[in-house]
């Protein structure tokens, strides 16, 4: 193409020329690195293994590895495969063998059942050495000096030393030509006079002279005089001598030809595309780097589909996620399906509805935030128990997860609300929390000794109740709480009845709840949030259940419904579960009733709440809530409209009552009026 157009474009070049072609095969990613290193000299290339997933039997699957990226060591990638996997950092490889043979590389990378292999492929491809980058840099000497080159550049170079090599062949081709045609212009010579040659030769002393009298006789010089003496005499017979004139006559039209290419290029470049095409025939076979399209942007979440999930937590600290699909539902008066298979201590403590794409976001005793997306916690069977928190999680030592919040998106007008054993209390906008680390990152910064209790996912206008273990509670709104950053220590909460007292828990006010508190040898009631009046932050609070001996100090409290169902443990593992209602409701300064029998040295520990029922049942009404909460987000901003045109009419409505109301005020006192001017005629 540069031959027939010198003025071609780099990019009409690259149409021609694709991309480089590594003996090793494999797959070039997209085309920018080729077309930065064509157009400036310079560019890296991303490469990767050859790969297929096979399907096995009982729901499993396979990855076959077939090529690999060029000077990849195919031991040491298997290698760094197994360490990987070893070390949890890509989860779901069963077996790892080499089968490669001479016809061929192949990898078997066997997968566990569950596990989804495009993205245990995707983890190879960034972990691992099946995709690598090869850097391209056309560095090359130009008239002694080093200079990067583009493609045009390099072609350009490439012919001009091309045209180089040719003209100096040609030049050597002609001087070789011409001193051959000169020695058989001589021998021609000869032949044509061999008589005289002959009896000159016969009749000379020696060699020389005999030399000397050709040059004299003949008009000869001394190559072709010393070439003539040197001729064989079966030279003389005519086939030879025909070969020489042959050979002669060739000569003649060589010299013309070789004289015609030193001087045209054409004829020079001709030379060139001829050679190139014996070359691409004689060597050049298919294809063997295939370039593809760059797929280095597709992440973990673009190979998971979208969709809504079940994630359950236990009380042990394990959790998986269950396809929706998995609770069917059934009409009222079923017997329900099994949920999960635990330890008989162990009960399901949480659940929730969420979509695979979005955040768990995980809160520990120290303060710190880890997060997951929810396709990352491992999915499990019905009956299974799932996998432990601590091992999902790259937790510190002594690190302890104590509160769990499902994000869809880390809006600005969305608050997390975080309280402390001291009393401290944080208001932070969840859009603080959008870009954190496997590692974890700061939640709160907590004093030494302090610990964080609890976080609640708020719209920053609720009003909230902190509870303290000596049988205090505070009821405030969320609003005396000024927004904060991220390492904020917070500000004070509630003030605490001495240092042994701390705060056990909090929780935003429902008035369609109650307030339910269990102390630590197993008393408790529930209270009307109306008991509590509202105060301002920071204050001591008022009694919300007398810690005496025979109670105890305050364990734990939750807003408790009528319908929920509540799972008390104790520290030697006993569990009882009774229903919200069976606990009476009572004042605030109350001891309550005797909600489990704690035996001497035992105490409770947990509380848990079971809303409206089963774990089955709360799943099911949270399927249905979490679907009516889509719709309702969608209808949120009509219902607001119709609601402040309501408003405007019911503003309306009152405003004509009070007008009505103050006509009738007139008119009553206008007919009193009568009446006393009536009673006073007849007087008079």
């Amino acid at each position: 193409m540069l031959i027939e157009n010198p003025e071609t474009t780099i990019q009409e070049l690259m149409s021609v020329i694709k991309g480089p072609d590594f003996p090793t095969g494999a797959h070039i990613l997209g085309t920018s690195g080729i077309k930065s290193a064509y157009m400036t000299g310079r560019g890296p290339v991303k490469i990767r293994a050859v790969a297929e997933i096979q399907e096995l039997k009982k729901d499993r699957e396979q990855i076959i590895v077939t090529e690999l990226p060029y000077q990849v060591n195919k031991a040491r990638m298997i290698e760094n495969i197994a360490q990987l996997a070893r070390e949890k950092t890509i989860v779901g490889i069963s077996d790892l063998r080499d089968e490669s043979d001479r016809d061929g590389i192949r990898v078997v990378i066997e997968l566990s059942r569950g596990t989804n292999p495009k993205v245990i492929l995707n983890q190879l491809y960034k972990h691992t050495q099946m995709e690598t980058s090869f850097g391209i840099i056309n560095l090359a000497l130009v008239g002694g000096k080093p200079k990067e080159l583009n493609l045009k550049e390099l072609l350009k170079i490439y012919l001009d030393y091309r045209m180089e090599i040719v003209q100096k062949r040609t030049l050597y081709d002609l001087k070789k030509s011409e001193e051959r045609a000169h020695l058989l212009d001589g021998l021609k010579i000869a032949l044509d006079n061999i008589d005289e040659v002959v009896a000159l030769i016969k009749n000379s002393s020696n060699a020389d002279e005999a030399k000397q009298s050709l040059m004299e006789n003949f008009a000869l010089d001394e190559i072709q005089s010393k070439a003539i003496l040197d001729m064989r005499l079966q030279r003389l017979t005519g086939l030879e001598t025909r070969k020489i004139l042959e050979e002669f006559e060739g000569l003649i039209k060589l010299i013309a030809e070789l004289s015609k290419i030193i001087e045209s290029d054409e004829l020079k470049y001709e030379i060139i595309r001829n050679e190139l095409l014996e070359l691409k025939g004689k060597y050049g076979d298919a294809r063997r780097t295939k370039i593809v399209h760059d797929a280095s942007e597709v992440t973990d979440e673009d190979l998971i589909p979208e969709e809504d999930v079940v994630v359950t937590i236990t009380n042990g600290g394990y959790i998986k996620r269950l396809p929706l699909d998995t609770y069917t539902m059934q009409r009222r008066g079923g017997r329900g399906i099994i949920g999960m298979e635990m330890k008989e201590e162990d009960f399901v403590e949480n659940l929730f509805i969420s979509s695979t794409h979005n955040y768990i976001l995980f809160f520990t005793n120290l303060g710190r935030l880890y997060w997951q997306k929810v396709y990352e916690v491992p999915e499990g069977s019905r009956q299974s128990r799932g996998k432990a928190i601590v091992n999902l999680l790259e937790l510190q030592e002594g690190e302890m997860v104590n509160a769990m919040i499902p994000v869809k998106k880390f809006a600005e007008d969305r608050y997390l609300l975080m309280a402390t054993r001291a009393g401290t209390i944080k208001k932070t906008p969840l859009s603080e929390f959008r870009n954190p680390r496997k590692a974890g990152i700061i939640a709160v910064s907590l004093d030494e000794g302090d610990e964080l209790v609890k976080v609640l996912l708020t719209d920053g206008k609720k009003e909230v109740l902190m509870v303290s273990k000596k049988g205090k509670a505070i009821r405030f709104s969320e609003e005396d709480v000024r927004p904060m950053g991220r390492t904020a220590r917070g500000v004070r909460g509630m003030t605490l009845d001495g240092p042994e007292d701390e705060v056990v828990s909090v929780d935003l006010v429902d008035e369609t709840t109650t307030l339910l508190t269990v102390t630590v040898n197993g008393f408790g009631k529930r209270t009307e949030y109306s008991q509590y009046p509202s105060h301002r932050r920071g204050g001591r609070g008022v009694i919300t259940i007398i810690t005496n001996i025979r109670n105890g100090f305050v364990s734990n409290v939750k807003s408790v419904a009528e319908d929920d169902e509540l799972m008390i443990t104790s520290s030697e593992g006993i569990i009882i579960r009774v229903p919200a209602k069976d606990i009476s409701v009572q004042g605030r300064n109350t001891q309550g009733v005797r909600v489990m029998n704690i035996k001497s040295g035992d105490k409770v520990v947990g509380v848990a709440r079971i809303k409206n029922g089963t774990a089955e049942e709360q799943l099911k009404l949270t399927a249905l809530k979490a679907r009516e909460a889509e719709k309702s987000e969608e209808l949120e901003l009509s219902e607001n409209e119709e609601v402040e045109e309501l408003e405007e009419l019911e503003n309306m409505d009152e405003a004509e009552e009070e007008e009505e109301i103050e006509e009738g005020e007139e008119i009553e006192e206008v007919e009193k009026a009568e009446e006393v001017e009536k009673a006073e005629e007849e007087e008079d």
